[in-house]
């Protein structure tokens, strides 16, 4: 057995095997339990497969209204969802059916990290093979499906006490859960505490993070002590009406919205539509959480964007060695027609938001940079142009840990 680092405690965790399923150790005596939604954190609705079992962070009314390849990618993506169960179980087994991306030209991805807490502290990480494979040719947008098998995700040498247990599902890879089996019952875990409801871009779905409880949501979260529900759509956040209605209608005690860097990169709208579309998006949140804490977050620093329009164009003259750049495909002076950047787009938040809290005293906003700004770039420079790597996320965790939920601010404990 090998290990790796940890990147939440900076110990030594053991790296589980990974089996085809059928592999079981001789002479275990397997409980399989369903999967069912009261053992499933972090997700808005559970799809009953011909596998198993499909989380969803976007309902299928939302769903049903957009027919985007790249929208129903992401929100399949399970970032933040985790299997939460009790147990005296030593050994747990996750067998599942992957679905992992893969580029025309490039080297392999990495692979999705599975993290198992034990009563809130990492005590193993390990991946599964198999799967299936969508192959994307960026250069002319086709998509090839190739499937694969189911494969087994192991974690055994556990405590051999009552605890509560947490398996965190690869951020990046779309994940049908197909049996849980452990070495003794299993029982529903009691419900969170705060629920925290964040809506962001890829940043905040997890982009180049470690593994799934290191993006930097996941890390807020934990040092906030509350329950994340993350609903970060890479390439996605982008003010859509079905998506506030996801927010409003899913239970929570506070909510976020990161608003900017998608819009700009996508190009999808002008200064004139973005203003009446942020009001209406924070009016149908408002419908349903008339008077939780709602915090607005402005872009994190991207130099590229700061004052050029979109889109972002890729730069495949790296592809063959796996790396991909970005620049900005828009002209400066075309700000002067309403073209947005994110100076644009921070100024015109800030403008919003305290518009709006002479009238909704709940209502706050937080300028992205502070969670990531120009010191930052120069330190820890995003190595695409776009996304942040794993270093980066652990100090947008913090920093937001401190901004949002430390004493006196928005999600301060003594505020609920």
């Amino acid at each position: 057995m090998t290990s790796q680092h940890d990147p939440v405690a900076g110990s030594a965790i053991p790296s589980q095997d990974t089996e085809p399923p059928g592999t079981e150790p001789q002479g275990t005596d397997w409980t399989t339990t369903p999967v069912t939604a009261d053992l499933v954190r972090g997700a808005l609705e559970l799809e009953f497969t011909e596998h198993g079992v499909l989380p969803h962070r976007l309902p299928a009314r939302a769903r049903a209204q957009c027919s985007d390849g790249q929208l129903a990618m992401v929100e399949a993506q399970p970032s933040g969802v985790r299997l939460v169960f009790r147990t005296r179980a030593t050994a747990v087994e996750l067998d599942t059916l992957r679905t992992k991306m893969a580029y025309q030209g490039a080297p392999p991805r990495p692979d999705g990290v599975y993290d198992l807490l034990v009563d809130g502290r990492l005590a193993g990480q390990a991946g599964v093979t198999g799967g299936n494979v969508l192959l994307v040719d960026m250069t002319t947008g086709s998509v090839e499906n190739r499937p694969g098998p189911v494969g087994t995700v192991r974690f055994p040498g556990l405590p051999d006490r009552m605890k509560n247990v947490e398996i965190w599902l690869p951020y990046n890879e779309i994940t049908q859960l197909v049996a849980l089996r452990t070495d003794a019952p299993v029982e529903a875990a009691e419900e969170d505490g705060r629920v925290w409801l964040h809506h962001g871009s890829s940043i905040s779905h997890g982009s180049d993070a470690a593994s799934p409880t290191t993006t930097w949501p996941a890390l807020a979260a934990s040092l906030g002590g509350v329950a994340l529900i993350n609903l970060g759509l890479g390439g996605s956040a982008l003010l859509d009406p079905f998506t506030a209605r996801a927010l409003r209608d899913t239970p929570a005690d506070l909510i976020s919205v990161k608003i900017g860097i998608n819009l700009v990169n996508t190009d999808v709208m002008r200064l004139r539509a973005f203003t009446p579309a942020v009001h209406g998006f924070l009016d149908t949140i408002r419908e349903g959480h008339p008077t939780v804490p709602l915090l607005v977050v402005s872009p994190v620093l991207c130099p590229i964007h700061e004052d050029t329009p979109g889109p972002s164009a890729p730069d495949f003259s790296n592809l063959s060695e796996g790396k991909i750049r970005f620049l900005a495909a828009g002209d400066p002076a075309e700000r002067a027609a309403g073209k947005l950047t994110l100076n644009v787009i921070r100024d015109e938040l800030a403008r919003v938001v305290k518009q709006r809290s002479a009238d909704d005293p709940n209502l706050h906003y937080l300028d992205g940079r502070e969670l990531y700004g120009e010191a930052d770039f120069a330190e820890l420079p995003l190595p695409d142009q776009l996304h942040p790597d794993a270093a980066t996320h652990r100090r947008m965790g913090d920093r937001f840990g401190a901004l949002a939920f430390g004493a006196g601010r928005p999600f301060a404990a003594e505020r609920a």
